[in-house]
């Protein structure tokens, strides 16, 4: 399952955010991916988050597979989506 998501924090995919993806992602057994520009990245590891350094604005794909993935996709797209 993919989904698209246009990160709205004003100050984009930053250490705090990639702390509560990773922690959201930990709650599920499968495997979940970030994809920007030409980078994948796996969602439960936070230097992989933070060193794509992901601005306001710009989209990312979230990718995740397994028996939960629309699940873990639709909780961590609401902590991507949120304003702040």
């Amino acid at each position: 399952m993919k989904k698209e998501i246009v990160i709205k924090s004003t100050v984009g995919l930053h250490a705090s955010l990639a702390a509560k993806i990773v922690q959201a992602a930990s709650n599920y057994a499968v495997d979940i991916f970030l994809h920007y520009k030409e980078e994948t990245i796996d969602v439960k590891s936070i230097l992989g988050l933070m060193s794509l350094a992901v601005p306001c604005g710009e989209n990312v794909v979230l990718e995740a597979n397994g028996e939960n993935a629309e699940n873990a996709i639709n909780d961590i797209a609401a902590l991507l989506e949120k304003s702040k």
